[in-house]
């Protein structure tokens, strides 16, 4: 594995270690056709595919493929290629023309020509590689100049199987993990992350009465060089801002009414930390804690961008200034144990 100094220190041997070193094809013989993200995290993902594979009819190769490809059913393709370890999953996909079992933890040598393919997917799997930066060139390798490779995951996995180095660290910081894969492959553009978070989950999911939020989405992904490739920003698939004529409209009457600018609740009181850290000169402020203000949700996406993983922010609004602020939030519980009056 070829590494440079930058990054030896970081990525050394034991760092690809697993918990169950035991044979691939073995603990993925008995098919899984199930879905391993909720309802509305998967319409995520297909629609960031759908948005992305902006080629007329791609030829899409599908790493560590398994029942589902996650592609738009309106998405026309010229060629669908899953490479994965089980074949009755891989038999049970509608949308693939080749099935190829390959253990790409044996060999991570891709069985396609050079330029091969426009699209090349990896979704949910890339924290089982145990050489990522072989796979990662490889499909830069398969890839025409231009085309795009892009890798989706969340915070769900088997941990016996999810490599060491990815079970450590921390999921803001993962990111960061899948962009050295792309700079270490040298031969795509910059890498561009995605992350969905903090949306509803499904109300038929049997997680939905214990409050938690959607499975977060990330995606970072990259165009191969050689050729210019516009693709749209992602943040469209993300629930829509209000209008800025109305959020204006609100601010104005924020003093009287207390009510978030973007999504209109009812702002709640919150008393500020009193630390050596506190910045603030305020004992309270008003907080918006709705988790599906398009501020908050859409933050996620914004800060991701900034290189803050896992980041977001609440509207705050100090009173007696008459000043709004945002507050910096590393997940949708935290803060809310300051609240100090409901209503």
């Amino acid at each position: 594995m070829r590494i440079s100094d930058r990054l030896g220190w970081l990525y050394h041997e034991k760092a690809f270690a697993r918990e169950d070193e035991g044979a691939d094809p073995s603990f993925y013989a008995s098919p899984r056709l199930v879905s391993h993200l909720d309802a509305v995290a998967l319409a995520t993902v297909e629609s960031l595919i759908g948005a992305l594979a902006v080629e007329p009819r791609p030829a899409i190769l599908d790493l560590m493929a398994s029942w589902d490809s996650h592609l738009p059913a309106r998405l026309e393709t010229s060629r669908v290629v899953g490479l994965g370890l089980n074949p009755v999953e891989l038999e049970q996909n509608p949308r693939l023309d080749e099935r190829v079992l390959h253990d790409l933890n044996v060999d991570p040598t891709l069985p396609f020509a050079d330029a091969s393919f426009d699209l090349v997917l990896n979704t949910v799997s890339v924290d089982y590689l145990t050489r990522p930066f072989e796979v990662f060139r490889e499909a830069g390798r398969v890839l025409r100049p231009g085309g795009l490779l892009l890798v989706i995951f969340s915070n769900r996995l088997f941990p016996e199987k999810a490599v060491r180095i990815w079970r450590e660290t921390p999921e803001s910081q993962r990111v960061h993990l899948v962009e050295d894969f792309f700079a270490e492959a040298g031969c795509f553009e910059r890498p561009r992350c995605f992350l969905s978070r903090g949306q509803p989950r499904p109300a038929q999911d049997r997680y939905a009465g214990l409050g938690l939020p959607s499975d977060p989405v990330w995606a970072v992904y990259a165009n191969r060089l050689g050729a210019a490739r516009v693709r749209p920003d992602p943040e469209a698939l993300l629930p829509p801002a209000e209008e800025p004529a109305l959020v204006e409209a609100r601010r104005a009457r924020l003093p009287e009414t207390l009510c978030c600018p973007h999504c209109g609740e009812r702002l709640l009181k919150w008393a500020v930390p009193q630390t050596p850290f506190t910045e603030w000169d305020a004992e309270h402020l008003y907080l918006c804690f709705n988790d599906l203000c398009p501020y908050l949700v859409r933050g996620f996406t914004v800060m991701a961008a900034q290189g803050n993983a896992s980041f977001s922010y609440r509207l705050g609004y100090d009173r007696e200034r008459d000043r709004v602020s945002a507050i910096p939030v590393y997940s949708l519980r935290q803060l809310r144990d300051g609240i100090v009056e409901e209503h």
